[in-house]
């Protein structure tokens, strides 16, 4: 029997790495998947996809920094769709790195909204929703929620605030048929390190050496366990961090 079988599900980030890994999955698993992201033409092209491989998929163009567009969002798949069972709260960046003391204030600010402030509105607005049957919201966060990396400051903190936000809201809902919980990747190869150019490959390289299964992940590999996490089969399963990292948080 497939995993979201006649859920509706939100996913933020959509139009690459684990997002768009994670929207095929849903939407093989039975899901109708609504996509959200700010790349239109990239959007359009993956609900294609997931359409033709017998799939229900549409998407709506999102701006995660921007309250109106994330309240949009969820206003639409409800209005579409007629409900939401679900969300996976990914989109984010790797940004700002270097050290505390030659971060710009506002480099700081940008990434704490796309990083985190994006999650404390997505739920904001998912709850209400949720409330009327209950279901299932999955928060990305990193191993970077876990451990602390030189040069990764500004990062860390909002992926250590995406496992408080997560541990908050799903004691705050549990009551109400809501789980919550958060997905904490390590080394991965996505986009997320195409800004960073040579510099970004050998950081995924030396995270992918410093892991004991000595490689990165795919995304499909995460995609797995976030719908899993979002599914029935995980049921009594809230307020946790699902560590999907090759065993790197282990030593």
């Amino acid at each position: 029997m497939a995993l979201l079988k006649n859920k509706v599900i939100i996913i933020t980030g959509a139009t690459s790495g684990i997002g768009a890994a994670t929207a095929l999955e849903a939407a093989r698993e039975g899901a109708t998947v609504v996509l959200a992201a700010r790349r239109e033409e990239v959007g359009a092209a993956l609900v294609a996809r997931i359409r033709d491989q017998g799939g229900t998929a549409t998407f709506v163009r999102t701006d995660v920094t921007q309250e109106k567009d994330i309240e949009n969002l969820v206003a639409r798949t409800v209005r579409e769709h007629g409900r939401l069972d679900g969300a996976f709260n990914n989109a984010g960046a790797l940004d700002a790195l270097g050290k505390l003391d030659a971060i710009s204030s506002e480099s700081y600010q940008k990434v704490l909204d796309l990083n985190l402030r994006s999650i404390f509105l997505s739920m904001k607005y998912q709850i209400p929703e949720l409330k009327r049957q209950g279901g299932s919201i999955v928060n990305c966060s990193s191993i970077g929620g876990k451990v602390g990396a030189p040069g990764f400051g500004v990062y860390v903190t909002t992926k250590f605030g995406i496992i408080g936000l997560t541990k908050a809201a799903a004691l705050d809902h549990a009551a109400e048929g809501i789980r919550v919980n958060a997905v904490c990747p390590g080394p991965v190869e996505t986009e997320i390190w195409d800004p960073h150019a040579e510099q970004g490959k050998q950081m995924l390289q030396g995270f992918a050496a410093a892991t004991p299964m000595k490689r990165y992940a795919r995304p499909e590999e995460l995609a797995r366990p976030v719908v899993f996490l979002l599914s029935d089969g995980a049921s009594y399963i809230t307020g946790t961090e699902l560590l999907v990292d090759g065993g790197y948080t282990c030593a």
